[in-house]
């Protein structure tokens, strides 16, 4: 039977740094990230697919704030559900479109899906999740006064310039509303694309699901979703090829194979900063202690490495 690895990919694989963000941009960066994925369907493994959408869901809530004057402006999970429906729409034409090319009859179907989170997640009250463009320390001073509702941290390293984003909570997710149609889609023999940007956040309670003003992190649901669907491989596609010790610093270095213990430790440590790779590694980290194999953190063009050869950080049980 074919291995279920669960793709999760980071904004450089929909975004580049240098881009405006335009549809064509995305567009062709999905193109080029959908036929690194069909590598690995090629290789024989099965996928599920989920994506951030941290620029896109900053973006438009630009967009609905400048335009609420013409227009009502949506709430942050509408938008959520906004972004999640293109970015979904993207994947799923570039996919099926690469697989026509190669002769490979595979369906594909990118669903609508929400995450339940808790409505007393400490996340509410400590925001974390970075949206939108980034900023220099006086652009961050600037919109600090212009928009005091906003809240923005710095996400990157001193030695890097637009190091400042919006962050917005970011409630750990406990369920997939959607998962007994994933299995199944998945069982069909579907490549499904679930989860994205996180899902859309929800609260459960007496009288049913509710939006909630939040994004979660698609590392920590893809994490979530792996460990539902029981994938053998959860696999992080990022800009960087592996997870880093002192990131930024002239002491930097990658972290290879590792038991899941041992990295809990370094990440309890602090080693790996809040707003980039330290979601990305407590993912990992949930994953195995929750029965997954294998989780791996690499960067988009050495994905086949990583499941074949090694390559990246791997996280074991």
């Amino acid at each position: 039977m074919a291995k279920t690895i669960m793709v999760a990919l980071g904004g450089n694989a929909i975004k580049a740094a240098d881009d405006k963000g335009t549809a064509e941009e995305q567009l062709a960066n999905v193109y080029k990230t959908s036929r690194e994925l069909v590598k690995l369907i090629k290789a024989g493994y099965k996928l599920v697919v989920t994506h951030g959408n941290g620029p896109q869901v900053g973006n438009l809530l630009i967009q609905q704030e400048e335009g609420k004057s013409m227009v009502p402006d949506m709430p942050l999970d509408v938008v959520g559900a906004m972004t999640q429906g293109q970015l979904g729409y993207m994947f799923e034409q570039a996919l099926e479109n690469i697989l026509a090319e190669e002769d490979l009859h595979i369906p594909v179907v990118a669903i609508v899906n929400q995450d339940v989170v808790s409505a007393d997640d400490p996340g509410f009250k400590d925001p974390t999740k970075p949206i939108g463009p980034f900023f220099t320390k006086a652009e961050a001073e600037a919109l600090a006064t212009e928009k005091p509702d906003w809240v923005i941290k710095q996400v990157k390293p001193e030695s890097i310039e637009k190091r400042f984003r919006r962050v917005v909570a970011s409630p750990i997710p406990i369920d997939n509303t959607e998962i007994d149609v994933i299995r199944k889609l998945i069982d069909s023999g579907c490549i499904v694309i679930a989860s994205g940007g996180g899902g859309i956040p929800v609260v459960r309670d007496e009288h049913g699901l509710h939006g909630t003003a939040a994004v979660i992190d698609k590392d920590l649901a893809g994490a979530k979703l792996a460990e539902l669907i029981k994938a053998d491989i959860f696999l992080i596609l990022t800009d960087v090829d592996h997870a880093k010790l002192n990131y930024g610093k002239p002491n930097e270095m990658n972290v290879g194979e590792i038991r899941v213990d041992e990295m809990k430790r370094l990440a309890e440590g602090g080693d790996f900063l809040k707003g980039s790779m330290g979601p990305k590694v407590n993912a990992c980290i949930k994953f195995v202690e929750n029965g997954g194999n294998r989780a791996i953190i690499t960067s988009l063009d050495r994905a086949c490495e990583a499941i074949t050869e090694g390559y990246g950080t791997q996280i074991v049980g």
